[in-house]
């Protein structure tokens, strides 16, 4: 064997068990086994998980909040200020932004990422071409999926429209857009989902971020789904909107949803800093209803988004603490609920971004994570050390910590 990972805690309710892995593949879990192999690695009864997956993020214009503070915090101005500074970014400049989140990222476990790459007639690909070059560079660390992004509209830009095919010709993985920022919206998604059903590529979506539900697309966008065959393979990030409907009407689109197969994306750390701004009082969480998502059949991820612009003007790469907010605020906190959080950041997502051979299972994707504790179900409330962090059978990351207490 490769690596052999000795009294391995999988659930908090079975015994300890091992896990060997031979050439990038988990090849057998069970208890006592003798094999040899060149690494072991004996964890003493913590949990291992399988990789970490970062859903929803943007690469490319994050580490920027220094250079033009979003002052309102509203959306309206992390939209302006970002679309303003976007002209200025250079290639070296996003390679370096970019790199350094991925070397945030990587350490704390995370093995596949799904980023928007933006592009529109005033920057040209400059950002695209960079994300693209990153994934290829990091592939032996992180699975990268590329989102061909429209942040600033398609056809409120135009040009964009011609972009968009070309990125997805040049690589691009998955085909995003921006409903709420562009119009018509119908028209914006009947666009994506031509391009789409084009090159036979996924869909994720910059879906209703808003913080009333008087001008939403997605009961359109789920209609259009189910119409076109494409259930299960549209996402959509953000989705506050629902989050002002009373559960008569919630209640259907969540339905809705669940029949079309949409995966959600939350964004609690973005969405609660840019949300209801203008209340004066009884000031709302403006965050997408993540438990009425979660009951109704609805396929649930938590997200960071953006790490230190406009949009989210903190973040230190962890998407343990981006799930750790979205315990209070979306009350995932009770007995019931807690172990619904850590696969919201693991099978989830994986699910959504079709990751194939994941999960810690015989035959899967050696793509594991131990951590530094003993109980499953504390992983996320414990925001624990990731003392390894292997990737395609391969330890791409080892922690070791000193605590001296006088």
């Amino acid at each position: 064997m490769d690596i052999l990972i000795k009294n391995a805690r999988l659930t908090d309710e079975a015994p300890l068990t091992d896990i060997a892995i031979n050439e990038g593949k988990i090849v057998t879990i069970a208890t006592g086994i003798t094999d040899e192999a060149k690494k072991v690695i004996d964890v003493d009864g913590r949990v291992v998980i399988p990789g970490l997956v970062e859903s929803h993020i943007h690469l490319d214009k994050a580490l920027i909040a220094s250079r033009k503070p979003n002052k309102s915090g509203t959306l309206k101005e992390a939209i302006e200020v970002t679309a303003e500074l976007k002209p200025t970014f250079t290639k070296e400049d996003i390679y370096e932004r970019a790199s350094k989140v991925l070397n945030m990222i990587i350490p704390n476990g995370v093995t596949a990422i799904r980023t928007h790459a933006e592009f529109d007639p005033a920057q040209g690909f400059t950002g695209f071409d960079v994300i693209m070059q990153l994934k290829e560079e990091y592939k032996h660390l992180v699975d990268i999926q590329v989102v061909a992004f429209p942040q600033e509209g398609i056809f409120k830009a135009p040009g964009t429209e011609t972009m968009m095919y070309q990125a997805m010709e040049m690589g691009a993985d998955v085909v995003g857009g921006i409903p709420y920022n562009d119009a018509p919206a119908n028209d914006h998604i009947d666009l994506i989902f031509d391009i789409a059903k084009r090159f036979d590529k996924d869909i994720d979506l910059h879906q209703d971020f808003a913080d009333e539900a008087d001008h939403m697309s997605i009961i359109y966008l789920c209609q259009k789904t189910i119409d076109e065959g494409y259930e299960g393979r549209v996402s959509v990030g953000h989705l506050t909107a629902l989050h002002a409907l009373p559960d008569a009407e919630l209640n259907p689109i969540i339905a809705l949803m669940a029949k079309a197969k949409i995966n959600v994306m939350a964004l609690p750390a973005t969405d609660l800093h840019l949300g209801a701004r203008n209340d004066e009082y009884n000031v709302r969480r403006a965050v997408t209803p993540i438990r009425k998502l979660r009951d109704g059949g609805v396929n649930v991820c938590i997200a960071t988004n953006n790490i230190r612009n406009a949009f989210t003007p903190y973040g230190n790469g962890d998407i343990f603490q981006t799930a750790m907010i979205a315990i209070p605020v979306a009350h995932l906190g009770g007995a019931d609920d807690l172990p619904t959080v850590l696969p919201m950041i693991t099978e989830n997502p994986a699910k959504a971004l079709k990751l194939e051979g994941y999960g810690i299972a015989e035959g899967n994707k050696a793509d594991l994570v131990i951590l530094d504790t003993k109980v499953v179900n504390d992983a996320i409330i414990d925001i624990p050390t990731r003392l390894y962090v292997i990737k395609d059978g391969k330890i791409t990351v080892e922690t070791t910590k000193t605590v001296k207490v006088y």
